[in-house]
């Protein structure tokens, strides 16, 4: 093989084997063998299975925050600078949602592989999403021009809220069928969609209670 292919042929079976099987149970050997290649191509491609598995999910991660920011700016620029809440909302959970649900997308090798990372402890992966900072800030910065005068607090509380409704969907999808007996359509990837847009959008545009703008009151020791 090429320099080129041996290391597509890699990442592919690398993707392949997380999405079946999980990232604790698939060695280095597992991967070579399923790719064709030797122990040493993966060395010296990536160095170690930590490092295979960055690659992997920043290659995902990229993707779908590309796709994020061409739709939020889609919005903002036909809003004259300025997206409604729900279309910010709609560009921050719409991608995922949409490449992590409905039967095409959950039988995916990369589908798969996203909702494996969600789910497993990967130290690896957990340090990327704890660097996505500066992408989310241009989320919040979108709110906060949809929202004049919402405090910065708020804002935060209300992105947090929506990528929490949107993961765990992802995440927890067969519960919910189970749960519901089939009657929540994951199928029906725009119906979620919006069911998670429109209460991330009432929690950043309903009024807050009186209390909780207190601190809560210390008790006597």
């Amino acid at each position: 093989m090429s320099t080129d292919t041996t290391r597509t042929a890699i990442l592919r079976a690398a993707e392949r084997l997380y999405a079946e099987r999980g990232f604790g149970d698939v060695t280095l050997r597992d991967i070579v063998a399923s790719a064709e290649v030797n122990l040493a191509a993966v060395n010296y491609h990536f160095g170690s299975k930590d490092e295979l598995i960055t690659e992997l999910f920043v290659t995902r991660s990229i993707a779908t925050n590309r796709e994020r920011l061409n739709e939020l700016k889609a919005a903002e620029a036909a809003g004259g600078g300025r997206a409604p809440v729900e279309a910010v909302l709609r560009a921050l959970v719409g991608p995922t949602m949409r490449g992590c649900l409905g039967p095409d997308s959950q039988r995916s090798d990369a589908a798969r592989f996203m909702i494996r990372a969600s789910i497993e402890a990967i130290p690896a992966i957990r340090k990327i999403k704890n660097r996505e900072i500066d992408h989310l800030r241009k989320f919040a910065a979108a709110l906060r021009r949809s929202l004049p005068g919402k405090a910065d607090a708020e804002i935060y509380w209300g992105l947090h809220f929506a990528l929490a409704m949107a993961h765990q969907t992802v995440r927890d999808s067969e519960r919910l069928l189970r749960l519901s007996d089939g009657a929540c359509d994951l199928d029906d990837v725009d119906g979620v969609i919006e069911r998670v847009v429109s209460v991330a959008t009432l929690a950043l545009t309903a009024p807050m209670p009186a209390a909780a703008d207190k601190a809560p009151a210390r008790r006597g020791r």
